[in-house]
């Protein structure tokens, strides 16, 4: 599979061929402190147009764990839902644009998802060794229960 890379945002006239690789979804965890956190198991997921030729990278997260607090109040009353994300990273790794793609069915989830995408930071994406501004797409999963050991 080849990463993808674009400049503009995906539109439905056009479809990506990219896949997501299994487990590339952070996951929720009681982060140090006792603050809710999102922790990375792989990269991002590419989905604007795969490259044809060209030696792309994808931006990888530069810290263990994601700034995407769980809001505690929903935490307690067991709300739980995924937030998909598209987001576009700089480059220079900062995340520059952040919209929501697919709703949890829960403003306070997707508030939280969109807020802490803000202050991810990356290895920015590179085509031909150049660095280059990358959309990609992050799934953003709120679960109140421990994760299995199959998904760490």
């Amino acid at each position: 599979m080849m990463p993808c890379e674009s400049a503009l945002p995906p539109s439905s006239s056009h479809r990506s061929s990219c896949r997501p690789s299994p487990g590339s979804a952070p996951w929720i965890r009681l982060g140090a402190g006792g603050s809710l956190r999102v922790g990375f198991v792989a990269a991002l997921l590419l989905l604007v147009g795969c490259g044809q030729g060209a030696d792309l990278e994808q931006p990888t997260p530069l810290y263990g764990e994601a700034p995407i607090d769980y809001p505690i109040g929903l935490w307690d009353e067991g709300v739980e839902g995924t937030t998909l994300l598209r987001l576009r990273v700089s480059e220079t790794g900062e995340v520059d644009s952040v919209e929501v793609v697919e709703t949890s069915g829960h403003l306070g989830l997707d508030s939280a998802a969109v807020a802490g995408a803000r202050d991810l930071r990356f290895q920015p994406g590179r085509r031909n060794g150049k660095r280059v501004r990358m959309w990609a797409s992050l799934p953003v999963h709120f679960s109140t229960r421990p994760r299995s050991s199959e998904e760490r």
